[in-house]
């Protein structure tokens, strides 16, 4: 019996031709230029950066610009009025009544008029102070790890960075699922012998998961800018302090930590003004409970202007402004501390 032979089916590919690709590009740049030459003719070439830069100043006025001058005005009149033409003018009476206290730094802060304004100032103080803290201490620590000649060194780096890349909310729930009297943490005690615990109804507890959870969740950014400042320290000093007789923790002290200090003092101005707009990560947790536990001021003008019954929106917006006028006061002394760096090194 002959073999009948077998033909393979033969794969055809579809190619553009060159021609083609070039005649729609020219044509492109055609109709681009049926715009842009009048224009420049115009214009003049000096001035078409301008032109250029439009779209972006634009979209920069209407969306940021533009709701930034409203707040402002906002912050000047009171009512439950949305449009600005029907809210009447109030003067300073939503900044007196955020500053009415008898005691602005009492713990309990009960003798203000705007109690829970300052009950979330002292929550994001609190914050600052203990995430900022070990945000740094825990970032620096990891950094040195790193730095050094370990195996799988690349693997670890990915993987300190990798929570750096989820949306906050996503790491909020899928702690809120680790931690919730259900999850996996109460499984885990459980299956020991211990007691579940209310991670998330517990004042104290909640308060202690919101900031470790932002460090989790933030400190591989820190990681790498603190690894990029340790590689940029010359090695021969390293060997130099070596030679001396230096102690490892000598050389990090006399070598590391001061030709370092420029890098962590941006670190610090930095996660300072990120930890002072806490509020995504926070209410996707603990929801600002229990109570007003792990209620915040970013929060709290949230809750001022959309979410409660008579939205008192120059309120939220005075508090607002007296949060910017603080981002503000971190963003030049980062960029002070930028330019001293500079100065620094040349």
């Amino acid at each position: 019996m002959t073999d009948i032979p077998y033909d393979k089916p033969r794969v055809v590919r579809f190619r553009l031709p060159l021609g083609f690709l070039s005649d729609l590009l020219h044509g492109a740049m055609h109709l681009v230029d049926l715009v842009v030459v009048p224009v420049q003719r115009r214009l003049g070439t000096q001035r078409m950066a301008y032109f250029f830069v439009l779209p972006n100043l634009l979209i920069f006025a209407v969306f940021i610009l533009l709701p930034m001058l409203l707040n402002f005005y906002y912050a000047f009149t009171g009512g439950s009025a949305l449009y600005p033409q029907d809210r009447p003018f109030v003067g300073t009476d939503n900044f007196e009544a955020l500053f009415n206290c008898q005691n602005v730094f009492s713990p309990n802060p009960t003798t203000c008029q705007e109690d829970i304004f300052w009950r979330a100032v002292l929550n994001t103080g609190t914050f600052v102070v203990f995430q900022v803290g070990g945000m740094v201490l825990f970032a620096l620590v990891t950094a040195l790890a790193l730095n050094r000649k370990i195996r799988w060194r690349g693997f670890f780096r990915s993987v300190f960075f990798y929570p750096v890349l989820l949306s906050p909310v996503v790491v909020a729930l899928i702690w809120k699922w680790i931690l919730q009297r259900d999850g996996l943490l109460n499984a885990l005690l459980i299956a020991f012998g211990s007691d579940r615990i209310q991670f998330l109804l517990d004042p104290n507890w909640a308060r202690f998961w919101v900031i470790f959870v932002s460090i989790w969740a933030q400190m591989g950014f820190y990681t790498l800018i603190l690894l990029a400042g340790l590689q940029s320290i010359p090695a021969e000093l390293y060997e130099s302090a070596q030679i001396d007789g230096a102690s490892s923790w000598n050389r990090f002290r006399y070598v590391t930590l001061p030709l370092l200090m420029p890098t962590l003092l941006v670190v610090v101005v930095l996660s300072l003004i990120r930890a002072v707009q806490v509020f995504d990560q926070a209410f996707a947790l603990t929801g600002g409970g229990p109570g007003t536990a792990t209620t915040y001021v970013v929060q709290y003008i949230y809750n001022t202007g959309f979410t409660s019954t008579s939205r008192q929106a120059g309120l939220a917006a005075a508090a607002s402004v007296v949060l910017a006028g603080v981002l503000m006061l971190l963003t030049v002394t980062q960029l002070r501390l930028g330019r001293r760096a500079e100065v620094e090194e040349t």
